[in-house]
């Protein structure tokens, strides 16, 4: 029985990856494409919606007495 071959496209540039133990930076198609997206991630370019807006002196990070 033959594995099935996977493939994603790259989160950055989009070239098809296989995704498999021979492709280290999967999901990426190479390293350039990884650090550029830490980078947009990093620069605040990219974030997970949120409901709402928290800060550091919001009560919901502070423990209940």
């Amino acid at each position: 029985m033959q594995d099935e071959v996977i493939i994603v496209p790259c989160p950055h540039c989009g070239k098809n990856v296989i995704w498999d133990g021979l492709s280290p930076w999967r999901p990426f198609c190479n390293k350039r494409c990884q650090l550029i997206d830490l980078g947009e991630w990093a620069d605040e370019k990219k974030r997970i919606p949120s409901e709402g807006y928290h800060s550091d002196s919001d009560d919901w990070s502070k423990k209940q007495h």
